[in-house]
């Protein structure tokens, strides 16, 4: 399956709209570390490496780079061998051992609440992260990349009928290297990624 999402930064009476007819699903409290190469390999092609609260995931673009039809669209990749093969690593050892061994290292702590709702077949996400950015995340999941304008299409038109704001905003960890790291958002910049 194919994540297909748009971000937004909402207003107290934007969230109440896109929430009150949706089914809260649960609040949870994650802690995301980030990993790359000192010469940002994976994100410099917009692919994201990560723990979730100690579990290892990677999402895997789909999307041209420049981020073209406005949205964003990644692969998931939640299990260690499927990890193992993308970033071609051998199969021996522990997952974390063998990223060191090939120059992984984490580049980023991000802490947040996150409240998940559904409505009709959209799921959203509300993050406060601990660093002072909140945004709000309508997701879609396909299973075709050549569907991707046209989930975006339907977010878009959600977002039109709610009078939610589409000004483009950075996402968690976009938004973290603006704050913190300030090359390694240049080089994403320069890769095109942003």
């Amino acid at each position: 399956m194919i994540e297909v999402e748009k971000k937004f930064k909402l207003n107290p009476e934007q969230e109440r709209r896109l929430i009150e007819s949706a089914q809260l699903i649960e609040v949870k409290r994650h802690e995301d570390i980030y990993f790359d190469t000192d010469d940002f390999a994976l994100t410099r092609q917009d692919h994201w490496l990560r723990t979730r609260n100690g579990r290892f995931e990677l999402k895997r673009r789909v999307h041209e780079l420049g981020h073209k039809l406005g949205g964003t669209a990644y692969d998931e990749i939640e299990d260690e061998e499927g990890i193992r093969e993308f970033l071609h690593l051998p199969g021996n050892g522990s997952l974390e051992s063998n990223l060191h061994s090939a120059g992984y290292k984490p580049f980023a702590p991000i802490r947040k609440e996150r409240r998940s709702y559904k409505r009709g077949d959209f799921h959203i996400d509300l993050d406060i992260c601990d660093f002072g950015h909140d945004l709000a995340e309508i997701e879609l999941m396909i299973d075709n990349a050549q569907d991707r304008g046209k989930a975006l299409e339907r977010i878009e038109a959600l977002a039109t009928e709610l009078g939610l704001d589409q000004t483009p905003v950075r996402g968690k960890i976009i938004e973290y290297l603006y704050r913190f790291s300030p090359d390694h958002y240049d080089a994403l910049v320069e890769a095109g990624v942003i």
